[in-house]
């Protein structure tokens, strides 16, 4: 676990190391494979490997009490419908009413869409001397976006999304209080009721509909349709992560690229790969890359024994620059073979929505390149974000040529 007179300290809510975690992480690997941080009581997985072996063997490492620390911690029942914080079988049952939505073909399909909301945000842009990867477009695109799927009126989108944003903000460098947090997450769902309701009875062609008509078998082999808790549930889950990891992966992306002119330099030039550049950013900077998981049962790691009702975390953000799996992994290159990485989990729990963050943010890219092939960051404007659950910019202003 942790060593003898080391300084190692590893803490996922202290702003200082979220600022810049991949030195201490990549100590965590090589000098302390299984941390454990006294002050809060959890483990933590560095490595590639073990991060994976973690996320798919979901019956010792459960989801079921959560997959932020500070749920797991607090003991809290966890609501039906959150998919991301059950165990098979309810997870299954729930998850297979969303895969047949969240398809690579159906996706595909509104990349028209897509690409016209980027192009409604940047093109008055063109001109101005600079634009901000997230309040002008990582704010925007993926909201408009999932607001269309999910049949929220565009005028009412913002202030859903502003929500959402509140209830996953840190106040400071400490363990949020879930009491407090639920309750947000309470006002956030209700938020959906009204929509919800005003659908059942003027049904359209969105996720939404498609939700309030499914019918599906329990475990006991009942055929249902979802209740009212697991409909706000699942459409405040979709609207919060349809929104926040890919805000942030679009902030990581004007960052990145404008660490690394010449690879962007090479992706106007050759547009064919901008899809791998975008595997290279997900990898490179995960916008979620934290995953807990409570222990169900003793689990050993380099001879330590990890006893169960722990909570383990399983760091894919450190797992996706661990050198065993990706040479020389603290490199961006764009040009990198991938066969996979983790920022999307891995598992059963990998993330229904890969498809559709994956589209958006290779047409944000694209677009982008399109009209502004040149830029720099403004550090004077820059803010980072603080969340425990996904890592990226509140700001990401750019300066263009």
């Amino acid at each position: 676990m942790t060593i003898a007179g080391s300084d190692l300290y590893y803490d996922p809510y202290d702003f200082d190391i979220d600022s810049d975690p991949y030195p201490l992480w990549r100590r965590l690997r090589e000098e302390c494979p299984l941390y454990y941080n006294e002050r809060y009581d959890f483990f933590a997985l560095s490595r590639f490997d073990e991060v994976e072996r973690g996320l798919v063997d979901w019956r010792t490492y459960s989801s079921a009490k959560g997959s932020v620390l500070e749920l797991i911690k607090s003991g809290m029942e966890i609501p039906p419908g959150s998919i991301i914080f059950e165990d098979p079988p309810g997870h299954d049952l729930h998850r297979g009413l969303l895969s047949r939505v969240f398809t690579p073909k159906k996706m595909a399909a509104i990349e028209p869409k897509v690409r016209e909301f980027c192009a409604r945000t940047l093109d008055p842009l063109i001109g101005a001397g600079g634009f901000d990867f997230i309040h002008d477009l990582g704010a925007q695109m993926p909201m408009r976006t999932i607001g269309m799927l999910l049949g929220i009126p565009e005028q009412d989108q913002e202030a859903l999304r502003d929500r959402i944003d509140e209830g996953l903000r840190l106040e400071d460098g400490t363990m949020p209080d879930m009491s407090a947090r639920y309750g947000n997450v309470e006002d956030q769902a209700g938020g959906f009721g009204e929509y919800i309701e005003w659908r059942s009875t003027h049904p359209s062609d969105d996720l939404m509909t498609e939700l309030l008509q499914a019918e599906y078998e329990d475990v006991d082999g009942v055929r249902k349709h979802l209740t009212q808790e697991e409909l706000l549930n699942f459409v405040n889950l979709l609207a919060a992560a349809g929104n926040e990891t890919t805000t942030r992966l679009i902030g990581w992306t004007g960052k990145v690229l404008a660490d690394h002119p010449d690879q962007r330099r090479d992706l106007v030039e050759h547009r064919d790969l901008v899809p791998n550049a975008i595997e290279e950013v997900l990898r490179f900077e995960a916008p979620s890359p934290v995953q807990a998981r409570y222990i169900t049962a003793d689990v050993e790691h380099h001879g330590q024994t990890v006893p169960a009702g722990s909570a383990m975390l399983l760091l894919n953000g450190s797992g996706n620059r661990d050198d065993r799996k990706f040479p020389d992994g603290d490199r961006f290159d764009i040009h990198r073979k991938i066969d996979h990485h983790l920022a999307f989990g891995y598992g059963l729990h990998f993330c229904l929505g890969a498809a559709l963050a994956r589209l958006e943010g290779r047409v944000a890219l694209d677009e982008v390149l399109q009209r502004f092939p040149e830029w720099e960051v403004d550090w004077d404007n820059a803010v980072q974000a603080r969340t425990s659950t996904v890592r990226g910019w509140d700001r990401m202003p750019v300066l263009t040529s």
